[in-house]
């Protein structure tokens, strides 16, 4: 599949361009403002052509899975998804001023910050599970830091629905330092215990300030060789630091070389994570996992799009207020039709009727009245 050549960020109806953010395998990224309502946004444009059928239920099924998760407090929301004037698709996200990775670069993170960051990530990753959508992706670099300062995850579908979709591209999804050996392998593209390996090396690499399995000569960390020390999985405890040996412990499970021998779920890894803040004398941070009925369900694939299926209840308020003015509109037309064409309401003749009575009864007082004078 060709790549249309990006020589320039595209025009989007409602939106002005700023400034580029950075380039990746798949995508260009370039800061926007939009226009209404008002805010700086990231559009994230993809290398892709949409010519056909099938590459465009990819890309909107891509999309239609980050907006499912965007409501988790640590997944970076999705405003809009769309094709530009000049034909590439796009996607316009919230604006997050840093990575963490660009951090870990300059000093490794202190040891609150990175359990801290790994609770969030391991919420946001429970919730995306919960809802059958797996990053196949995690690493340090897309794991951004908001506005707020909050760290949030990144990039959710956009590589991973794209090789499960069309059976292709799912190698470039590989990022060899902080892949799992099983997928390093070829065994599998993804899995629930490849991702909780990943943020596994995530974390490790934000404590250390390097991959878990990168050398300090580079000669070392050719592709080939990471990949072989990756299949050994020999953990080494993070360098240079005193008493992380519960931290190791935790972190050694994550990195352990079958997948059967990791944690069972996101959701453990979050909770030993938590036990570790506890452990440590550390606030304790809330493991947000977003119940899987509050979260959108994603689309039929192909097809004509929209309308969306409503999730309000039949007996709610609305309906009773219907249901309420349909009674007093069939109250009010109880008309009987007559040959003549007039209508003879039925109230109207129990009206009719009460008002003769009572004139029955004013003129029978009056005549008593008269004979008592």
């Amino acid at each position: 599949m060709s790549k249309p050549v990006a020589a320039s960020p595209p025009r989007i109806s409602g939106f002005n361009y700023v400034r580029p953010l950075g380039s990746g395998g798949f995508a260009q990224v370039y800061q926007y403002e939009q226009d209404m309502p008002r805010r700086v946004v990231a559009v994230k444009v993809l290398d892709e052509d949409l010519s056909t059928s099938s590459s465009r239920s990819a890309f909107e099924a891509e999309a239609d899975a980050m907006a499912r998760l965007s409501s988790h407090p640590s997944i970076v929301s999705i405003f809009a998804a769309s094709i530009s004037s000049d034909g590439r698709p796009y996607l316009a996200m919230e604006y997050c001023p840093q990575s963490l990775r660009d951090r870990a670069k300059r000093r490794p993170s202190p040891l609150p910050e990175v359990l801290d960051t790994g609770v969030r990530l391991a919420g946001a990753l429970e919730t995306a599970h919960q809802s059958g959508v797996l990053h196949r992706d995690v690493k340090p670099s897309n794991v951004l830091l908001a506005t707020t300062g909050r760290p949030v995850l990144a990039d959710f579908g956009i590589v991973s629905l794209r090789g499960q979709m069309r059976g292709e591209g799912t190698s470039r999804a590989m990022s060899i330092p902080w892949a799992a050996p099983e997928v390093v392998s070829g065994d599998t593209t993804g899995t629930v215990a490849s991702e909780i390996w990943s943020l596994g090396a995530t974390l490790y690499t934000f404590a250390a300030g390097r991959s878990p399995f990168a050398k300090p000569d580079r000669a070392q960390n050719t592709e080939s060789k990471m990949m072989e020390r990756i299949r050994r999985a020999r953990y080494t405890p993070v360098p240079g630091v005193q008493g992380y040996e519960h931290f190791d412990r935790a972190l050694a499970r994550a990195l352990a070389p079958r997948p059967e021998q990791r944690f069972a779920s996101m959701r453990e890894f979050g909770e030993a994570l938590q036990q570790l803040q506890r452990w440590y004398g550390f606030d304790v941070t809330p493991l947000d996992v977003v119940a899987s009925a509050w979260i959108t369900p994603a689309a039929a694939p192909g097809g004509v799009r929209g309308p969306a299926v409503s999730s309000v209840q039949e007996n709610g308020r609305a309906q009773k207020r219907r249901e309420l003015q349909s009674a007093r509109e069939l109250e009010s037309s109880d008309d009987e039709v007559l040959p003549d064409g007039s209508r003879s309401s039925l109230r109207a003749g129990l009206l009719g009727a009460g008002l003769a009575v009572a004139a029955v009864a004013v003129v029978a007082f009056a005549a008593m009245l008269i004979g008592g004078a």
